[in-house]
C-alpha cells in the first residue's frame, strides 16, 4: 500500500516533475536491481562455503548447528543485544518473562560440582517437603549431578506440573543423606518484593519486570494504603538497582502507578511512522506521596524507563549512581516450526523530555556512593551499556562504568538510609558524596 500511495503522490505533483519522476525511478530501480544482484551473490558465496564444510570438513558436522550458527553470528554482528535463540533459549526467555512455571520452588547455586540450595521459597513444594537452606543436592531421580551444569539440572528439576521428582539431599555437617520426593506445582518468579520500613514508608523492590510485576508492585501500594492510612505514609522507595530490565508493557504499568498523565515513554524506530508514544491512564494509584527511585550501574531498560518516566515529571527523586544506559527495544519474532526466535533491537526509547539514554544512562538528582569493602574494589563497577563492543552510538558524551554495589547488610546501605531520611525530613548534605550545591534542600513532591 506505501508504494501505491507513493506513485499517486508523484502523479499530483504535477506535469513538470513527471519526466524527472521517471528518470529518477529508473535509476532507482536499476540502483535497486544492482543490490539485490550483489546481495544473492553474497547468499551463493554462503551456500558454497555451507558445501565446503559439509563436503570436506574433518568430521562430519551437525547441519543444523551450521546453520543456527551462521545465523547467530548474523545477528550478533548487528549490536550486543541482537540474537538468535534457539528453541530451547526461546523456551526459557518465555519462561522468564511470563514469572511462572512448573517446578519445586528453590533457589540454587553450584558449589563444589553439586547443586546447593541457598533457599526454599515460602509456600512451595519444596518448603513444604521440608527442603531447607544450605541443604545440598547430589542427585536428581537417581542420576547424580557431577558434571551437570547448574541449567542442567534445573531443567531436570522443572517438569509438569502434578508430576515428581526424587532429590537426593546432602544435609548438615556430616552431610546425611536422605531422599525426598516432590510433586512439582505452578511457581511464580517474585519479581516483586516489598516491607514496611517502620511506621511510616512503604519500601518496593522489583528485581525484574516479567509479567508478573505491575501486580506486585499494585499489591505493595494497596497493602500499605490499608496499614498506613492517611499521613502516617510519607512515602514510597522503589528500589531498582541491579535490575537488568524486562517487559516494556510492565515497565510502563509501573510508571503509570506513580503518574495519572503524561508520557511515559516513546520508542523511535527506522522509519517514522513506527515511532510509538505511551501515555498514562488517569489515576495514581501512590495517591501522590512522595517517591524516591534507587538506580546504580546495575539499572537497565525497563528499569530506566521507569526511573526517566518519574524523573522528567518531577513525580520522584532519583537517588544512586547512574544507570547501565541501555536505550534500545528488542522484538521477540518466533520463527516457528519448532527453530526459535530472533531477538531484534527494532527502536530506541526516549524519556518524556526526549532524552535517549542510550550510552550514557539516567544521571541519579542526588549521587551517592557506598561503602565498598577492600575485597571488591575495583569490581563493583559495571562498564555500562558504552563499553559494550558494537553498541549502538549515541553522540560524543557517552558515559561508561558506575557503582553496583549494594550492601547485603541495610544497615550500610547509604542509599536507602539517604532515602529513608528525605522521606522523613532528617536527610542532610552532609551524607552525599557528589557535589554538595547540586543537591536540593527538600525532597520534591
Amino acid at each position: 500500500m506505501r508504494k501505491v500511495s507513493l506513485v499517486v503522490l508523484g502523479a499530483v505533483l504535477g506535469a513538470s516533475t513527471v519526466l524527472v519522476g521517471a528518470q529518477t525511478r529508473i535509476f532507482e530501480g536499476g540502483t535497486a536491481r544492482a543490490a539485490a544482484s550483489d546481495t544473492y551473490k553474497n547468499l551463493n558465496l554462503f551456500g558454497d562455503v555451507f558445501e565446503k564444510i559439509r563436503s570436506d570438513y574433518v568430521e562430519k558436522p551437525d547441519e543444523q548447528k551450521l546453520i543456527e550458527a551462521a545465523v547467530s553470528g548474523m545477528l550478533t554482528s548487528l549490536d550486543p543485544h541482537s540474537s538468535y535463540m534457539d528453541a530451547k533459549s526461546f523456551r526459557d526467555m518465555q519462561v522468564q518473562t511470563r514469572g511462572e512455571f512448573g517446578g519445586l520452588g528453590i533457589e540454587v547455586t553450584q558449589e563444589d560440582g553439586l547443586v546447593k540450595v541457598v533457599t526454599p521459597i515460602d509456600e512451595t513444594p519444596a518448603a513444604r517437603a521440608g527442603v531447607l537452606s544450605g541443604d545440598i543436592i547430589s542427585a536428581i531421580d537417581g542420576e547424580s549431578v557431577q558434571g551437570m551444569t547448574l541449567n542442567q539440572a534445573v531443567d531436570k528439576m522443572r517438569g509438569q506440573v502434578n508430576s515428581s521428582v526424587k532429590l537426593t539431599i546432602l544435609r548438615g555437617p556430616s552431610k546425611d543423606s536422605q531422599e525426598i520426593s516432590i510433586t512439582r506445582a505452578v511457581i511464580q518468579i517474585k519479581s516483586v518484593r516489598f516491607r514496611q520500613e517502620g511506621d511510616d514508608v512503604g519500601y518496593i523492590r522489583i528485581t525484574q519486570f516479567n509479567e508478573q510485576t505491575y501486580d506486585g508492585v499494585k499489591t505493595a501500594i494497596n497493602k500499605f494504603n490499608a496499614d498506613l492510612p492517611g499521613d502516617k505514609l510519607k512515602g514510597y522507595i522503589l528500589d531498582l538497582r541491579n535490575n537488568p530490565g524486562g517487559l516494556l508493557d510492565q515497565s510502563i504499568a509501573v510508571s503509570n502507578a506513580f503518574l495519572s498523565h503524561g508520557e511515559i515513554v516513546s520508542t523511535r524506530g527506522r522509519n517514522a511512522e513506527e515511532s510509538q508514544r505511551y501515555n498514562a491512564r488517569p489515576g495514581d494509584l501512590s495517591k501522590g506521596k512522595p517517591v524516591i527511585v534507587l538506580v546504580n550501574g546495575g539499572s537497565a531498560s525497563a528499569s530506566e524507563i521507569v526511573a526517566g518516566a518519574l524523573q522528567d515529571h518531577k513525580r520522584a527523586t532519583i537517588v544512586g549512581t547512574r544507570s547501565f544506559g541501555k536505550g534500545s527495544v528488542q522484538t521477540i519474532i518466533p520463527l516457528g516450526q519448532n527453530n526459535g526466535a530472533l531477538r531484534l533491537t527494532t527502536a530506541r526509547y526516549y524519556t518524556p523530555s526526549g532524552r535517549s539514554i542510550q550510552a550514557k544512562g539516567i544521571e541519579p538528582d542526588i549521587q551517592i556512593l557506598q561503602d565498598v569493602p577492600d575485597e571488591l574494589k575495583g569490581k563493583d563497577d559495571t562498564k555500562g551499556e558504552a563499553s559494550l563492543r558494537g553498541h549502538l552510538k549515541n553522540g560524543d558524551e557517552e558515559k561508561t562504568g558506575s557503582q553496583a554495589y549494594v550492601p547485603p547488610d541495610q544497615k550500610n546501605d547509604k542509599q536507602l538510609r539517604a532515602a529513608l531520611d528525605m522521606l522523613r525530613g532528617s536527610y542532610t548534605k552532609a551524607q552525599v558524596v557528589a557535589d554538595p550545591a547540586k543537591v536540593p534542600e527538600k525532597v520534591p513532591n
